[in-house]
């Protein structure tokens, strides 16, 4: 929302809108003042571009109506409800009803700029967490799950999307933290296995003697214990998507087995020599080196070439600083609804904080922070803790990521909006199109 925010002042006596409107005014503060409360309900409606400050005192409607009146039309608006000296009972009516601060009169004019301050400021960021609601939602499909505008990961929304119709089996490399998952379920929803199961198996965490029954499924009297008939994630996840994750883990005399069935698409469950016809969508993941690890005889050489029919690389953060403002506000968002919590927006300080970190944990480790930031854990101080930075690189190439990583969240911030851009970071209009140029960076994408 662009538009300025104003003060709605409400009081039937003349001398004193008169005097709080130049107060106001001197403090740089935009005031409307009306007579009456039927004056300000014709003013107010939902979305109202600022907050609403009101004498209780009023001829006809009076304050308390008002702030039940503005509540019901638009429970966010601050309103800040002004009472007579030891009017203590109206003044918790008025908070219990739904106002944002009381002021007692006689009024100070360093105390009613303090307060309509704070009022202001809690309206703007109602809007713009409502205006970041809006953009997530007018984002479909897939770039709801997979939220950033860098280049890297354009590239990589583009590549899932052309890879769906075919569904061919896919190895995904990424750090720990990328969200290799939610590239295998972008992978899956993009198929026309969609409407089938997505079936994820974390291959370090099954242990190995129930590794076979959990994949294949047994009969029932396969082994000591089982006293039914068992269908194996495999079978269950036939028409739709088998997700492996750090495949790297499985262990190697399981390799071989799991080999076997993505060759011939069949299975045996354990205790059956019936092959069941499976068809399904392998889709592993692996955050090391797979064909180094198969080279050094620690994977099978056969089933990595068979996994491998496409790679998909997802880029660590660091390497994408750019999207790390959105994807921290997309988090705190999460958070906000996880914990009942209000959603805030980062400071400008907090902001270049997060996008100086190198983030070893990538994307996780950044929810991680939204949802301290939300709990009121983490301040503008963001405290790197001696983390490690990138010292293999050079200091310009980590020195332009952060700089055009900052020019983007501004634009963003101010809808595309050069000049606004300008008096927020501080710099001539010129040097700004000189550094938009460098990094091939256009105002109108971000309005």
């Amino acid at each position: 929302m662009n538009e300025r925010l104003k003060v709605l002042f409400v009081d039937d006596d003349k001398a004193i809108r008169f005097a709080t409107a130049q107060t106001l005014g001197l403090a740089g503060l935009e005031t409307v003042t009306v007579e009456t409360a039927e004056a300000a309900c014709d003013k107010l409606h939902a979305n109202f571009p600022g907050i609403l400050v009101a004498d209780f005192k009023l001829p006809g409607m009076d304050g308390i109506a008002l702030l039940e009146h503005a509540m019901r039309i638009d429970p966010t608006l601050p309103v800040i409800v002004v009472t007579g000296h030891g009017d203590i009972a109206l003044a918790v009516r008025a908070m219990r009803t739904g106002a944002y601060d009381f002021i007692e009169k006689p009024v100070g004019s360093n105390h009613i700029v303090g307060v309509v301050r704070r009022a202001l400021e809690k309206r703007r960021l109602t809007f713009e967490i409502n205006d970041l609601h809006h953009r997530l939602e007018q984002k479909a499909g897939i770039e709801r799950i997979l939220i950033g505008d860098s280049a890297t990961m354009v590239a990589l929304r583009r590549d899932i999307l052309n890879l769906g119709p075919a569904a061919p089996d896919v190895l995904i490399q990424g750090e720990t933290g990328t969200g290799k998952e939610l590239v295998a379920r972008a992978l899956h929803d993009s198929s026309p296995g969609r409407t089938k199961p997505f079936v994820a198996i974390n291959c370090g965490a099954i242990p190995e003697s129930m590794f076979e029954s959990e994949l294949f499924g047994h009969e029932k009297g396969a082994f000591t214990g089982a006293q039914s008939q068992r269908v194996g994630k495999i079978e269950y996840a036939s028409g739709g998507t088998l997700f492996l994750d750090e495949v790297e883990s499985m262990p190697l005399s399981l390799q071989v087995k799991l080999l076997r069935v993505l060759q011939s698409r069949q299975l045996e469950r354990l205790g059956s020599n019936r092959p069941i016809d499976i068809s399904i969508r392998v889709v592993a993941a692996t955050k090391t080196d797979l064909q180094a690890l198969s080279d050094a005889r620690q994977f099978r050489h056969d089933l990595y070439f068979r996994l491998n029919v496409v790679t998909v690389s997802v880029p660590p953060l660091r390497e994408r600083r750019e999207d790390i403002p959105s994807l921290f506000e997309h988090h705190v968002l999460l958070a906000a609804s996880r914990y009942k919590r209000d959603a805030s927006l980062a400071s400008e300080q907090l902001m270049r904080d997060l996008m100086a970190y190198d983030w070893p944990g990538n994307v996780r480790e950044l929810g991680n922070v939204a949802a301290r930031f939300v709990l009121g854990l983490v301040d503008g101080r963001f405290n790197l803790n001696g983390a490690p930075k990138s010292a293999e690189r050079p200091l310009k190439d980590i020195v332009g990521e952060f700089e055009r990583g900052l020019i983007v969240e501004t634009l963003r911030r101010n809808h595309g909006d050069v000049m606004d851009a300008c008096e927020a970071l501080g710099i001539p209009k010129k040097t700004l199109y000189d550094k938009m140029r460098r990094y091939a960076l256009n105002g109108s994408e971000y309005r």
